[in-house]
């Protein structure tokens, strides 16, 4: 299998981890069914795939032939037959029950005229099709009789049959989910209450759990799931609507019972808005959740009858308060009298100015580099499978997906995986030609590697040669001043909302804002030296908007700072500061980024005492270049 142009790996079937998704399935089926048999309930699971052949095809004389989904289905659930946890199971249970009887699929997508399987092309084979689908799409009780071997079904296209069975427990989708089939209908076929064996329901969310064995993150899962249940239901998750509260009880002129209607419940989502709880469009806010987990909801005297039932309904809609400490958010102001002081203006004016760079590089010291670099780059493992476990809750206030015990890391076995196009991915990730990947590929000595893990190779090889590329391209850079109209305005320190969470702020009284915002313990210390030596006279904590532009992308420098020579000479500084001031001990991209901040002010550089850039841990160090 060989991937397109512009194709991941990722994209492409990976024979190791569809075994491994199915071996879950079973075993996950087998736990279930050690549980629920002595209920009375039939255990069933459904794997939906992504081609018919990959289960069953024909031969040359219309004979049906198992597909590599069968075999590998075959396979393991034999193997799990053997083990340990399952004997007694298989001893009571299923022992005259075969592998080949526990399985089989229902690929009908068209039912125009009858029933149609694409599959099938003569007699025989269309009646044993025709018992299946009887069996799958008709004869419920049948099916989840016990007597009936079949618990495991393979499908492509039944759900378009409104195809619906209470006992579905697991889902495995051998598939992309949202693609052909949304997430929401594929789940829905597990979201049913069960039956025993006299056609009882049965409930309980520690029987009814439907359990979905997918390859995606969970936090992704989650978020395409509430994204497509609001796009095809117009459901809006998290919403405080006008009309939320029209049902509420409340009593009547006589005494009885009755809504507290439109009008009402309009004029409480207006206090909602007013204490800042929702915001204009009604999305809940963390200040509400707050409230809410704390018992402190504040509503206007008219409700206070009905709060309770208020506040039930608003905890359905907000959810689990995130552990954000939001409420400690604060927006930091400028202080006006050193923003506006002399002093700060003529440290402004020196750093202000805005420019623009220009590359070169030498091409045969680059690839030489990538060899290098891709030569001594760490050792290529196996591929590993990571399996997350958790639990999807669907309310009125979103999808909340909360993790839960019993992560594990599985090794793959790849071992007759056909490889993918490795030039054409690394062309496409690194915009190199092929002839010159080749030859970085070829003098490293590293192709053995692209056997044992094709997709961590390719990672590998691409980080290795785009981190080159970064370097080559810094090495040559050459930053010229764009003219005096082109700078950042001094006026953006009032006009710029800056905010900070007050773990991490600092009270100051010289720099330009009130508080300083620090993102590491280097950071608040340089601070607070700024803050108790008197050869400082102003500073400021550079804020996000404040950008040199580099070729990986917008550099923010740490601090400009002012500092007077024992009361006379004044200089002028941009500091970045580090943990640490050997280059070695940077990350490339962090010290290719330092590098383009020197060219930056380096090209500003003119005029009488212009800013110096320098990096530093302390302010002694700064003070070392005086």
């Amino acid at each position: 299998m060989f991937l397109k142009p512009g194709e991941a790996w990722g994209d492409v079937d990976s024979l190791a981890l569809q075994r491994e998704m199915i071996r879950r399935t079973i075993r996950q089926h087998l736990d279930k069914e050690k549980r629920l048999r002595p209920q009375g309930i039939k255990v069933l699971s459904l794997f939906f795939i992504d081609a018919v052949d990959k289960y069953r095809s024909h031969d040359a004389d219309g004979q049906p032939m198992k597909g590599v989904y069968a075999q590998l289905f075959e396979e393991e659930y034999r193997r799990a037959a053997k083990h340990p946890d399952y004997t007694t199971l298989f001893k009571e249970v299923d022992l005259t029950h075969v592998a080949e009887d526990v399985h089989n699929g229902y690929f009908s997508i068209d039912k125009k005229d009858g029933w149609t399987d694409t599959a099938e092309n003569n007699q025989g084979n269309r009646d044993n099709a025709e018992r299946a689908y009887n069996l799958i799409m008709k004869e419920k009780e049948k099916l989840l009789s016990f007597d009936t071997p079949l618990k495991f079904i393979f499908s492509h296209s039944a759900l378009r049959e409104g195809w619906d069975n209470p006992n579905v427990f697991q889902i495995c989708a051998l598939r992309e989910m949202g693609t052909e089939r949304e997430r929401r209908q594929t789940i829905g076929r597990g979201l049913r209450l069960c039956v025993n064996q006299e056609g009882q329901r049965v409930r309980g969310f520690e029987v009814n759990t439907l359990t979905v064995i997918a390859t995606e993150g969970y936090q992704q899962f989650a978020e395409n799931l509430q994204k497509e249940i609001e796009a095809d239901t117009g459901i809006r998750f998290g919403i405080v609507e006008d009309h939320q509260f029209a049902g509420v009880s409340i009593a009547g002129p006589e005494g009885n019972i009755v809504p507290l209607g439109f009008e009402q419940s309009k004029t409480l989502c207006a206090h909602l808005k007013e204490c800042g709880y929702i915001d204009k469009k009604g999305r809940v806010r963390d200040s509400l959740k707050k409230v809410l987990k704390e018992g402190s909801l504040i509503l206007p005297e008219a409700f206070a009858v009905q709060h309770d039932q208020i506040a039930a309904i608003l905890k359905k809609l907000a959810g689990r308060l995130e552990i954000k400490d939001a409420n400690e958010r604060r927006q930091v102001r400028p202080r006006q009298v050193i923003l506006q002081s002399p002093e700060f203006k003529a440290l402004w004016d020196r750093i202000k100015y805005k420019t623009t760079y220009r590359v070169q590089f030498d091409n045969e010291k680059l690839v030489e580099s990538c060899i290098k670099a891709l030569r001594d780059a760490p050792p290529i493992s196996r591929p590993r499978l990571q399996w997350r476990k958790v639990d999807i809750a669907i309310g009125k206030a979103g999808v909340e997906a909360t993790e839960q015990k019993g992560a594990a890391t599985v090794m793959l076995e790849e071992t007759d995986i056909e490889l993918p196009d490795l030039l054409t991915d690394l062309q496409d990730r690194t915009q190199l030609t092929r002839r010159t990947i080749h030859r970085i590929l070829t003098d490293s000595l590293r192709l053995d590697d692209f056997t044992r893990n094709p997709q961590q190779f390719i990672e590998l090889a691409a980080d290795a040669i785009n981190r080159c590329k970064r370097l080559a391209v810094v090495d040559g850079i050459k930053y010229h001043k764009l003219g005096n109209e082109h700078f950042f305005a001094q006026e953006l320190f009032e006009q710029e909302d800056l905010t900070g969470y007050l773990k991490n702020l600092l009270e100051v009284e010289k720099s330009v804002y009130e508080q300083v915002i620090y993102d590491s313990g280097t950071e608040a210390s340089f601070a607070d030296q700024l803050e108790k030596n008197s050869s400082v006279k102003v500073y400021t904590k550079l804020p996000g908007w404040f950008t040199v532009p580099t070729p990986l992308g917008g550099y923010n420098p740490d601090w400009a700072v002012l500092i007077e020579d024992e009361g006379a000479e004044r200089l002028y500084f941009v500091v970045e500061t580090k943990g640490g001031l050997f280059a070695d001990a940077l990350r490339d991209k962090e010290k290719a980024k330092v590098d383009c901040g020197k060219a930056h002010f380096k090209a500003l550089a003119t005029g009488e005492k212009p800013a110096r850039y320098v990096v530093a841990r302390t302010l002694n160090d700064v003070l070392n270049f005086l």
